[in-house]
């Protein structure tokens, strides 16, 4: 059975067992198959992938930085990647905001105070976020690191950003080193991250051979703790969400796709399906960044250098479905609380989820401080978060399998062959 398969067997079975026992959770033994096997496996093969996430941004950067200056492409590689980024997250925002405006699945919504005690706890804390969010001016000083090694350990926590800075940087210094030097050898610290680079995808190998029992073992302890209510509960505004997503995977990306980067969508979608199920398993784009690099070279034969460059940035830069999930629920919200917002603050919140997309951390729950910090903006009641935290864990699932598809989509519109004419071009002194 091909790998693909065994991952979507894993899924549906997780579902389905997890459903079946929810209703049995004082059960001893169902409690502790659950704690001490479910949970244990699931969080076993995510560590794996977070273990190797620090060394493989941080050597495919620099390699891909470094071959790209050789080849005078950073620039251009660098502004086709924003500009393709700040295109898509600009129509998943339009999708789900003009859905939310058509459907309007917050009117007549009958607001359980319930909900608001029993996540009370999880408000605070997301609440807590929020406030000590770092301004714009702030956050684009701390880009930069007084200290690698502290960005490094809290990549993972928010400092993907200033991690990849540093790599960029260093990539670019490696080249003008070199070019210093007029040697026509190739550095050897270069092997040493390609040595580093090819252990992570090594690494990758090892893990993928437990993938399908770890994404059971994910998928059931989710099912498990929710039952049918995770998909049940607020079912309109879950629907809104998945039909936002499904137009900018299968509509906007395969126009993309077709039209500028001039492959066959459907092609494209079933090479990369592999991942795709894999981001819905784990929730978390850094998770999936290993595997996502590995599709690109070899199953979507994408150009290395431009699309661990494109890969690496866009796993924290590159958040369409989140985009588009922030700019639902702000309005959702909206609509439950009674807030009428005008055009000019929709437009605000078109803004500031394009923004907060790209500045979301890639990892489960990463966009729920963000939704607050735009509520916030516009007059919608923090609290009321609240009220999706029960469908939030199934709808980050759908989300971060867009987000991961569009990097993917990103990378091959930036590897096309004009970019690959402008970068063999001699550069005139």
């Amino acid at each position: 059975m091909k790998n693909h398969y065994k991952l979507l067997l894993g899924l549906v079975g997780g579902i389905v067992l997890g459903t079946l026992l929810h209703p049995y959770q004082d059960v001893g033994w169902v409690l502790s198959l659950n704690e001490y096997l479910a949970i244990p496996i699931g969080q076993i093969f995510l560590r794996l992938l977070f273990m190797i996430v620090v060394p493989m941004v941080f050597s495919a950067l620099v390699l891909g930085v470094y071959d790209l200056a050789k080849h005078q492409g950073v620039g251009k590689i660098a502004s086709k990647t924003l500009f393709y980024t700040v295109i898509a997250s600009t129509f998943s925002v339009l999708i789900g905001i003009g859905l939310v405006n058509v459907f309007k699945p917050g009117k007549g919504f009958q607001v359980d105070t319930s909900l608001f005690t029993n996540a009370k706890s999880n408000v605070e804390t997301i609440a807590a976020n929020a406030k000590n969010a770092k301004t714009f001016a702030q956050a684009i000083v701390e880009v930069i690191p007084k200290n690698p090694l502290e960005a490094a350990v809290k990549a993972l926590e928010g400092e993907m950003l200033a991690l990849m800075f540093c790599a960029l940087f260093f990539g670019f210094a490696f080249y003008l080193y070199q070019k210093s030097t007029e040697s026509v050898e190739e550095l050897k610290i270069m092997s040493i991250f390609d040595e580093i680079f090819q252990a992570s995808l090594k690494i990758v190998e090892l893990a993928m051979k437990i993938a399908p029992l770890a994404v059971f073992a994910i998928v059931f302890n989710t099912a498990f703790k929710f039952g049918l209510s995770i998909f049940e509960s607020l079912f309109y505004f879950s629907a809104v969400v998945v039909a936002g997503l499904l137009i900018q995977q299968f509509v906007v990306y395969s126009l993309m796709l077709k039209f500028i980067a001039k492959r066959s969508p459907w092609k494209f979608f079933a090479d990369s399906k592999e991942v795709m199920l894999y981001a819905f398993s784990t929730s978390s784009s850094n998770a999936c960044l290993p595997k996502s690099i590995e599709t690109a070279e070899h199953k979507l034969g994408l150009t290395p250098s431009i699309s661990r460059f494109v890969l690496t940035v866009g796993a924290t830069a590159n958040q369409n479905g989140t985009a588009l999930f922030e700019g639902v629920t702000v309005l959702f919200l909206a609509q439950v609380f009674g807030v009428d917002l005008s055009i000019a603050q929709q437009f605000q919140v078109v803004l500031m989820c394009i923004i907060a997309g790209i500045g979301t951390a890639g990892v489960p729950g990463g966009s729920l401080p963000m939704i607050m910090i735009i509520m916030n903006g516009v007059g919608i009641p923090a609290e009321g978060i609240a009220l999706i935290l029960g469908v939030d864990r199934f709808l980050d699932m759908c989300r971060t399998t867009l987000n991961v598809s569009g990097d993917l989509v990103i990378a091959a519109l930036v590897d096309d062959k004009k970019t690959h004419l402008e970068m063999e071009k001699p550069v005139l002194i």
